[in-house]
């Protein structure tokens, strides 16, 4: 599968963005999909991971409450909706496939997006 992501920009602190992953292929609906993120100088790290079906979630503690993932298997498409962004979430945000279950860590994934920068103001 082939991952497209989009969406990122720049927005002042306690806005919000919605990054896109757009799928190429027939399976998309049958991996797990994930979004990550990688600020500069720092180790990518895990945000949210949704099921193939859209039913079951897992996010990290710093985004609960604040960011929501869900899909479109119709569209192929998986959604990062981002609320009361903080300057600290600017990162470059990658969406990534994976064939495991809910996963955080970023080995399991076995494809990726080429990333959107998201720059959050103060």
């Amino acid at each position: 599968v082939q991952l497209q992501a989009s969406g990122g920009g720049l927005v002042q602190a306690g806005g919000s963005l919605r990054l896109s992953c757009a799928a190429s292929g027939r399976t998309f609906s049958t991996y797990n999909m994930g979004w990550f993120r990688q600020a500069p100088g720092k180790e990518r790290e895990f945000v949210a991971a949704i099921n193939w079906s859209g039913y079951s979630t897992y996010y990290a503690d710093f985004v609960k409450g604040r960011f929501t993932i869900s899909r479109d298997n119709a569209k192929n498409t998986v959604y990062l909706q981002m609320n009361s962004l903080k300057p600290e979430d600017t990162a470059v945000y990658y969406c990534a496939a994976t064939n495991y279950g809910l996963e955080s860590s970023a080995s399991l994934y076995a494809y990726w997006g080429q990333g959107t920068l998201v720059t959050v103001s103060s």
